[in-house]
């Protein structure tokens, strides 16, 4: 008996590192490139420590799992309890995938919602079978909802910034303010080689041409 609970743990420790690896290849694209270039708020931790903490809180999630699924799977609501764990882990992969992937914070805030939800539901699931694999589920949920209002902040501070990359001289039209000023929209001379500096009122020309 004690070999099988040992087994069990170790597989119970190793499925949420699983997914975690898995989120790590959304992650660590993110972080390397896209992430850094957005606007974040300035409680934003510093890259180094989202490791560790999410570490230590898989191996949590593992030993919970584990207080629950050496008590056998014949009661329904055990396989429930379970069944809920790991669709919970699904949604924490999804949104690694929709904000490091898809590089869309405002979709991803959506989506952690609902994982804060499920890890709510499990923890629910997991006190009513064993008290101690809920509590240890409360610095998941503590973190998740504070990843929920970084999420948040990320999003309302880049959500006005079109971050597509800018091809050829283009002009926005739209932007402008006042439609009396005139603007020089294409060059007459093409032996002139114009400057053109657009704004709400003023447009100048300069031509190096002698």
């Amino acid at each position: 008996m004690k070999n099988k609970n040992f087994i069990k743990l170790i597989i119970a420790l190793i499925i949420p590192q699983l997914f975690a690896i898995i989120g790590a290849l959304f992650t660590d694209t993110g972080v390397n490139s896209w992430y850094n270039l957005i606007e974040k708020p300035a409680f934003n931790p510093p890259n180094w420590l989202f490791g560790p903490v999410w570490t230590l809180l898989y191996v949590l999630m593992g030993v919970s799992a584990f207080l629950i699924w050496r008590l056998g799977l014949n009661k329904k609501e055990i396989r429930f309890a379970l069944l809920i764990f790991i669709f919970q882990l699904a949604l924490n992969l999804f949104w690694s995938f929709i904000f490091f992937g898809l590089q869309n914070p405002g979709i991803a805030l959506t989506e952690i919602i609902s994982l804060w939800f499920a890890i709510l539901a499990t923890i629910l699931a997991f006190y009513q079978i064993n008290k101690v694999a809920a509590y240890l589920l409360i610095p998941y949920i503590l973190w998740v909802t504070f990843a929920a209002f970084l999420n948040y902040s990320i999003w309302d501070l880049n959500k006005d910034i079109n971050m597509a990359p800018i091809t050829g001289l283009e002009i926005d039209l739209e932007t402008r303010t006042s439609s009396d000023s005139p603007v020089l929209l294409e060059n007459e001379n093409p032996g002139a080689l114009e400057d053109q500096v657009i704004n709400n009122e003023t447009v100048v020309e300069i031509d190096l041409e002698d």
